[in-house]
């Protein structure tokens, strides 16, 4: 879900074209914010055409993040075609797509999708071993996959929900010590 969303009307550009002209100055926008241009896309779907921006930073995005970035790149914008403009993280599941990802995630947990079934599975799980010569190395089962990088149609970390319900999303410590204690600030 896009953090930050504005309707804009319908201009002319050919997807690839309109990437190809504003990616480089809208990364270096991000560059001099300190965030990272993961990726820009523009989608069709049933509600028009959606031009995305997915931001990130080592931590994570904010609403003002994706407000701030989205009002810098706008201009670059102007003449493309799209109704909506979007600005959002990747999410924690983000895709692995460049060199840099894979280093970032290297000893991790990964997913790869394939486009076509490799020994009888479309899908592999494993701990990402390393990125060599266009191949993605996996350590799976006590052995080592080398999977061809253009046969991977998504490769993404696994997230782990495991001890989410120890997490504490009551308010914080002063919240709690305030209601032990009594205090109430409509108290008199």
């Amino acid at each position: 879900m896009p953090l930050f969303s504005i309707a804009r009307k319908e201009r002319s550009m050919a997807k690839t074209d309109a990437v190809s002209t504003i990616e480089p100055r809208c990364r270096a926008i991000a560059d001099g914010m300190r965030l990272e241009l993961v990726d820009l896309t523009i989608d069709r779907e049933p509600g028009g055409k959606f031009l995305r921006f997915y931001i990130d930073k080592p931590e994570g995005v904010t609403l003002d993040d994706c407000e701030t970035y989205h009002k810098a790149v706008m201009p670059l914008a102007e003449h493309l075609d799209y109704d909506y403009m979007e600005v959002s993280s990747p999410g924690i599941d983000r895709p692995l797509k460049k060199d840099r990802d894979f280093e970032r995630h290297l000893g991790s947990e990964i997913e790869i999708r394939l486009f076509k079934a490799m020994d009888g599975s479309k899908e592999i799980r494993g701990i990402l071993a390393g990125l060599v010569d266009g191949e993605i190395i996996v350590e799976t089962g006590g052995t080592e996959k080398r999977i061809p990088r253009k046969a991977a149609a998504l490769v993404k970390p696994v997230v782990s929900l495991e001890g989410i319900e120890e997490v504490d999303l009551s308010g914080g410590e002063e919240l709690i010590s305030a209601q032990e204690s009594g205090e109430n600030e409509n108290e008199v």
